[in-house]
């Protein structure tokens, strides 16, 4: 939890000083700030607490393919909350073809070791649901605001919420890091908190809730090829097979291809 504080906390000046270079004034209305206080819970403080919590328990593994059902619960979620996105069969298709691939490329020993009765994998899918639920809160409440405020505004949440948590269940967070932890530390509120929820905040406009949250099906195929690229690990047989079905579902959720698929197919017949 207190990496998690950092990560929020240290993009939470970031987030600041880009608003000011933008000009983006900061808004004054109490219940904006409360939509931002509940999109900070949901999805940051919730799901962090929660997947960190679950993982003490879990292999690496199974809370993957636990939280590849992200994709599921957000195609689910936006199709039952939001008018604009309803659940259609290539959506819900594409999302269990994603969460296949994800179990794929973590194996059988991942696949066996799932047990719903545990309180461990419940609390990892308990973050997963929380995460849809955050994606369908930001499009219906905040979709007037811009991107950039968006974002710092949530990160404002999280802070406000975490701080008090970590401060009672850990104590005051240790500064006298080594430079490597202050570096990695860095990169995670830098990129993988305020650059990653600008790109959150501008997809969930543009492509909406159950589109944004296939991204969480990309995230098993691109831990282990980086790990892979500069850890010198290697990549599983499964892997391969695993990123292939994992492109079949987004290619399936997405449509697009598919229609020009049977379009052509139409234009090739003869009259």
């Amino acid at each position: 939890m207190t990496i998690a504080l950092h990560r929020v906390f240290w993009a939470l000046p970031a987030l600041f000083c880009l608003a000011l270079w933008q000009g983006i004034p900061l808004p004054r209305a109490p219940r904006v700030w409360a939509a931002y206080l509940v999109m900070g819970a949901l999805n940051n403080a919730i799901p962090f607490s929660l997947i960190f919590w679950g993982q003490q328990w879990l292999q690496s593994g199974t809370a993957s393919i636990l939280n590849g059902t992200t994709a599921v619960f957000g195609a689910a979620a936006a199709g039952l909350l939001l008018r604009d996105e309803p659940l259609t069969p290539n959506k819900a298709a594409g999302a269990l073809l994603g969460l296949a691939g994800v179990a794929v490329i973590m194996g059988p020993a991942a696949l066996n070791a799932l047990d719903l009765r545990s309180l461990a994998q419940l609390a990892v899918l308990g973050a997963a649901l929380s995460y849809a639920l955050a994606s369908v809160w930001g499009k219906t409440v905040l979709a007037g605001q811009p991107p950039m405020m968006n974002a710092l505004g949530m990160v404002a949440g999280s802070t406000f919420l975490m701080a008090p948590a970590v401060l009672l269940l850990e104590g005051v967070p240790q500064m006298a890091l080594p430079a490597s932890v202050w570096g990695a530390l860095a990169g995670l509120a830098l990129l993988s908190t305020a650059l990653a929820y600008l790109l959150y905040f501008a997809i969930l406009r543009r492509a909406g809730a159950a589109n944004l949250m296939l991204v969480t099906l990309l995230i098993p195929p691109f831990a282990i090829a980086l790990g892979a690229l500069f850890l010198g690990e290697k990549l599983p047989p499964s892997a391969f097979a695993g990123f292939a079905v994992i492109a079949l579902g987004l290619m399936v959720s997405d449509g697009r291809l598919l229609q020009a698929g049977r379009k052509k197919g139409a234009f090739g017949k003869a009259p």
